[in-house]
């Protein structure tokens, strides 16, 4: 019974937890090359305060409006576009009527892999666009460092796949499709 307190219900012989560092971004049903960080994925519902008329002397709490936080990716500057072509989307240079109204929002798929490379988790980002690209970071020639390109995604809401179930880790690790 001592081995269902970890969790791990396949695999019973695992003691730790899932490391932060196994992940990857897709979109246009293609993995987003070099993505190195991806900040958290946060949901937070305002509280609305009532009190009742018979009962004044204390509070009562519902829950009010529900926004999700936006989240940050970031990766080694390369030559893929794919960062800078997205971004455009939203007013670009060019101006509004550049501004690509049909297709600046896009889902995106965030995944969780163990370190063998199972998708462990699994979630569904919705209506995403671009509010913030950081082309290059700060250039120091006394660093010693990767440059950095970032983008801000806003986000309407998430989701996570429950169909995706704990892998069996003594499995081969299927394909990326």
């Amino acid at each position: 019974m001592a081995d269902a307190y970890y969790g791990f219900p396949n695999n019973p012989k695992r003691k730790d937890p899932y490391k932060n560092f196994k992940f990857r971004i897709k979109w246009d049903k293609k993995t987003v090359l070099g993505v190195s960080k991806v900040s958290t994925l946060k949901r937070t519902t305002e509280v609305v305060t009532h009190r009742s008329g018979g009962d004044n002397s204390t509070d009562h709490k519902s829950p009010g409006r529900t926004s999700y936080e936006g989240i940050t990716c970031e990766r080694g500057i390369t030559h893929d576009p794919d960062f800078e072509a997205w971004a455009n989307k939203v007013h670009p240079y060019d101006g509004d009527k550049s501004m690509d109204l049909a297709n600046y929002k896009k889902d995106l798929t965030l995944e969780v892999m163990n370190e063998k490379g199972h998708v462990v988790m699994r979630y569904f980002l919705y209506d995403c666009w671009v509010s913030d690209y950081t082309a290059m970071p700060d250039l120091d020639a006394n660093a010693n460092a990767v440059a950095i390109e970032s983008i801000k995604i806003e986000l309407e809401g998430w989701k996570r796949d429950t169909a995706t179930k704990e892998p069996d880790e003594g499995s081969p690790v299927p394909q990326d499709s």
